[in-house]
């Protein structure tokens, strides 16, 4: 079978785009409203997505920060995603659903309770999306003065996840025979106590919640560090990758990629999904005017904000249509994107507003202005060419252009044959093409029965 990309649409957010809820067909308060996300989601499986992606961070970031406008950006009060995607099974019935949990703010039990409890209710929906946290706000919320380092965060990360997958493996298949003539309901013989103690959690078991469908749930991570690019390596079902051009894009997949042999892994057991930002239109004058309205309602005190926090200086006060000044870059999560664009900005001679515009349009990540085959074209080239498996669509705006991609893109990909025409199978696990997950109680006993 022709390998075809795979699609993640992230509903987080009222778009990708930071003037988008300015925009009059945007409902302002959509990041709280269920009919929202639901419209959203509608959407995405109309398209035949693999799933919806639940970005998230337990803060609001960077309030200290008086050049950092966050009063003027709409995604920093939100719904929590595993609650939300709970409710969101239930007005799907196909497309995964992807939840973003941190493995520094959670307890495994905790997380692997909820994470079953949505796996099930969502028929093998669900996956999660492994994050360790990064935002000074978010860790002063869970009782610590500053982030853990990126060592220790990823150590409890690796036991995190052992741990999490234990307590999936809690029960063996056939564990519930539910027999009313005996009055067995479940097998005791067929039921494990982890009994899991290491140097980060002391966890008993069994879990509470039967075991999830798809047994161990897929894991998605991100990050650049070279502590995050190990782990993804060593753990991770698909990364969410950003990169700007080609040339970068196949970089990281060669590098991210080349780290999997080490851990006796094959090439395609690691998606790359690149995070692209597509204006669509039905002609390329219709997507060029999409994208002028968006960068149009970007106010210059959110456009610095960005600036600020891809490493720039506070620049308040500046002429925003004159000259770059000579600026020093701070060192931060950042630092690969905020280095070539400072490389931009002198090549090019830059304004600050053109040089937040640049940010805003899809710096960070891929920014495309075309129409549907000028879009899918990018998307074949990267995905034919060891830039990327499939793609995270970062809609500029929501609804209106996961809709469009879906009316005018995903016709196009699927001509190419490119992208499926209907779902082939209901578990997210599958559809990613991942093999199914083996208990480690049924891998002890095979091993076993081999000496």
């Amino acid at each position: 079978m022709r390998r075809q990309m795979i699609l993640g649409l992230p509903i987080h957010a009222l778009g990708y785009h930071q003037g988008c809820w300015r925009l009059p067909e945007v409902p302002a308060d959509g990041t709280l409203d269920f009919r929202h996300a639901a419209d959203c989601a509608r959407i995405a499986e109309r398209g035949k997505f693999d799933f919806l992606f639940l970005a998230d961070s337990a803060a609001v970031r960077n309030l200290d920060d008086p050049a950092v406008a966050r009063d003027r950006e709409h995604e920093q009060v939100k719904n929590e995603p595993l609650a939300l995607l709970c409710a969101l099974a239930m007005v799907t019935e196909r497309i995964g659903l992807v939840a973003t949990a941190s493995t520094t703010y959670n307890e495994p039990f905790n997380l692997a309770r909820s994470l079953a409890t949505l796996d099930h209710i969502s028929g093998g929906r669900a996956g999660w999306n492994l994050v360790t946290g990064f935002s000074g706000d978010e860790a002063r919320n869970y009782g610590f003065d500053a982030v853990p380092g990126s060592d220790l965060r990823h150590e409890r990360a690796r036991e995190f996840v052992d741990v999490t997958n234990g307590l999936f493996d809690s029960w063996d298949n056939g564990a519930f025979p539910r027999d009313r003539e005996t009055g067995i309901y479940f097998d005791r013989a067929k039921m494990h106590f982890l009994e899991h103690r290491g140097k980060h959690f002391k966890v008993r078991g069994p879990l509470d919640v039967a075991t999830p469908p798809q047994r161990h749930l897929p894991i998605i991570t991100a990050g650049y560090s070279d502590q995050a690019n190990e782990f993804t390596a060593e753990i991770a079902d698909a990364v969410y990758a950003a990169a700007p051009n080609l040339d970068v894009g196949r970089a990281y997949y060669a590098a991210v990629k080349g780290r999997l042999a080490k851990y006796g892994r094959a090439p395609d057991s690691l998606k790359v999904l690149a995070g692209i930002m597509p204006f669509v239109g039905r002609t390329r004058q219709e997507a060029q005017d999409k994208f002028e309205q968006l960068q149009s309602l970007i106010q210059p005190e959110v456009g610095l904000g960005m600036l600020r926090l891809h490493n720039f200086p506070d620049l308040r006060g500046h002429d925003l249509d004159g000259p770059m000044p000579e600026v020093e870059l701070s060192r931060g999560r950042y630092d690969m994107f905020s280095d070539a664009l400072l490389e931009k900005v002198r090549r090019e001679n830059l304004t600050i507003r053109q040089t937040y515009e640049v940010v805003a349009g899809g710096f960070w990540h891929l920014g495309k202005v075309g129409t549907a085959a000028d879009i899918a074209d990018t998307m074949e080239e990267w995905f034919s060419t060891g830039a990327a498996d499939g793609f995270n669509i970062q809609a500029p705006y929501l609804p209106g252009s996961a809709a469009d991609f879906v009316e005018l893109v995903v016709p196009e990909l699927q001509r190419r044959g490119l992208f499926r025409t209907e779902y082939e199978t209901p578990m997210l696990r599958d559809r990613l093409g991942l093999p199914p997950a083996v208990s480690r109680y049924d891998a002890s006993r095979l091993r076993q029965a081999g000496e």
